[in-house]
């Protein structure tokens, strides 16, 4: 059964591309980053894919869905709230399920001291220089800084031009790379060193939704890809031009097919996936070995479990706190505005 795109708003093959693109992260990590850092550990024949095009494909789609929150942004405040809502709650759960995991696994590998576990409280981290409590969560830092940086455009200078904002952003990214001592706080923050993939993103939005014609954007794709392809290689560029491939077929409707209940559940639930599956993932299959369990059940035991966490930890904190934050806030803005007028009423 498919989904359809009218009945939402969105652009549902995006949910699809989420899903897809959270299974081969699961897969990558359970099958080629696992035996990486356990050399000596029983793992299973094969490899998953190795690179970081997975994640650029996140980062496209963050650069596409950040307009459905930001699009109808009147407060700065109201975009905070809403992207803290969206992640904290699940992230804090989620840090303490992989610390239980970590510490009654006593997997002494994936430990951190008690000073960095409680800076990942923040999700700021790796601003400080210090580990995370989870490898995989390093996209947190480009994720934050994409959405202070869009924050601080909207604020600023609005999206009228967007394009021209994003040519000055490429410009930055230019400025990295012959500026080797540039920051690298600030080139963290302003996400330089992936703002092209997020750019594709953001372009194809305007397409979408009809404030930019194909046309019109041609020149701005052009950039970003000769903007990767000089500074980050071949291999990168041609990961762009699959992503723009993708986005296109996804506009056009050729990518319709993918709107399966399946794939879209796990879209729905890649973010708690994502939080989930690398270290608990890892302490499972370690676990799985020393019970004298074959590497299959072991990767098998991991895939079933991680994917069981994370449906409950988007099922029951997830969405709800998103929901019950959302509804706070709203609720506390009323009474507020409320007050005001109460105020100016008796005033006047």
């Amino acid at each position: 059964m498919t989904a359809d795109n009218s009945s939402s708003g969105r652009l549902i093959e995006l949910d699809a591309l989420r899903g897809i693109g959270a299974i081969a992260v699961v897969l990558f990590h359970l099958t080629t980053r696992f035996p990486e850092i356990f050399p000596n550990a029983d793992h299973i024949p094969v490899r998953f894919w190795a690179g970081e095009y997975r994640v650029l494909l996140f980062f496209a789609i963050s650069g596409f869905a950040i307009f459905f929150t930001m699009d109808r942004l009147k407060y700065a405040s109201d975009f905070i709230v809403n992207r803290m809502s969206r992640l904290l709650p699940a992230y804090w759960v989620a840090m303490c399920l992989t610390l239980a995991f970590v510490h009654f696994g006593d997997v002494k590998p994936l430990q951190i001291p008690l000073l960095p576990t409680l800076a990942n409280l923040t999700m700021l981290q790796s601003y400080f220089y210090l580990p995370a409590v989870d490898g995989a969560y390093w996209t947190l830092e480009v994720e934050i800084g994409f959405y202070a940086s869009m924050l601080c455009i909207w604020a600023v200078l609005g999206f009228g031009r967007l394009e021209r904002v994003a040519l000055g952003w490429l410009a930055l990214r230019w400025l990295m790379y012959f500026w080797q001592d540039m920051p690298s706080r600030v080139a963290a923050v302003l996400v330089l060193q992936y703002v092209p993939f997020f750019i594709i993103g953001m372009l194809f939005y305007r397409i979408w939704s009809g404030q930019r014609s194909w046309q019109a954007q041609i020149p701005f794709f052009a950039a970003a890809l000769s903007t990767v392809l000089a500074i980050d290689g071949v291999d990168m560029a041609l990961a762009g031009c699959g992503l723009i491939l993708i986005f296109w077929a996804a506009l056009a409707g050729g990518l319709r097919f993918l709107c399966v209940r399946p794939i879209l559940w796990f879209g729905s639930i890649s973010y708690s996936l994502y939080l989930v599956h690398q270290n608990i993932g890892f302490v499972i299959m370690l676990k799985a070995h020393e019970a004298g369990l074959g590497h299959w059940s072991g990767f098998a035991l991991a895939l079933m479990i991680v994917v069981l966490l994370a449906w409950a930890l988007n099922s029951w904190v997830e969405r709800p706190a998103g929901r019950a934050i959302g509804q706070y806030w709203k609720s506390w803005k009323a009474g507020r505005e409320h007050a005001t007028a109460a105020r100016q009423a008796l005033s006047g």
